[in-house]
């Protein structure tokens, strides 16, 4: 298939790739259980302070499963500007998230999750991310090593 636009600069994604976590609130979240028994889930996300900040019901394997594992990997956009991230995940518990966060998270999303308990936040921090439109930008595609940008 040829490709119409040619890969974009390492910048250029990385910019990209901040653009739509800054708009975009839709991402697959994936869990594993400590015995590797995976989940898929869509969740409504805030990108804050270099981080990922989802909610869940309490009870859900997704706030289960970072306990014992401490790992995530969220896929944002369509299969033709794919940012993709592995890192970090931690439950953080609605009266222990920054005002700030929370305030924000409920501006963008329209949703306050505060005031119970029955949720709980789910914060990602990417170690690794990825990024890519067509197959011409597989290559380069890593943006993000060890929590480092590369640019």
């Amino acid at each position: 298939m040829a490709n119409p636009e040619p890969p974009r600069s390492r910048a250029q994604r990385r910019k990209d790739v901040l653009g739509r976590l800054a708009r975009d609130r839709d991402a697959w979240v994936a869990t594993a259980s400590a015995h590797g028994t995976p989940a898929l889930v869509p969740l409504w996300f805030l990108w804050d302070r270099g981080t990922l900040l989802m909610c869940t019901g309490r009870g859900t394997v997704t706030a289960r499963n970072p306990t014992p594992r401490g790992e995530a990997v969220v896929t944002v956009g369509p299969a033709t500007d794919v940012v993709h991230l592995s890192g970090t995940a931690e439950t953080v518990e609605c009266d222990a998230l920054a005002p700030d966060s929370a305030d924000a998270f409920s501006a963008k999303l329209g949703w306050d999750p505060r005031g119970g308990t029955q949720r709980v936040f789910l914060r990602i921090t990417p170690h690794t991310v990825k990024a890519w439109r067509e197959e011409n930008e597989q290559p380069g595609r890593l943006l993000m090593r060890d929590g480092r940008w590369l640019d």
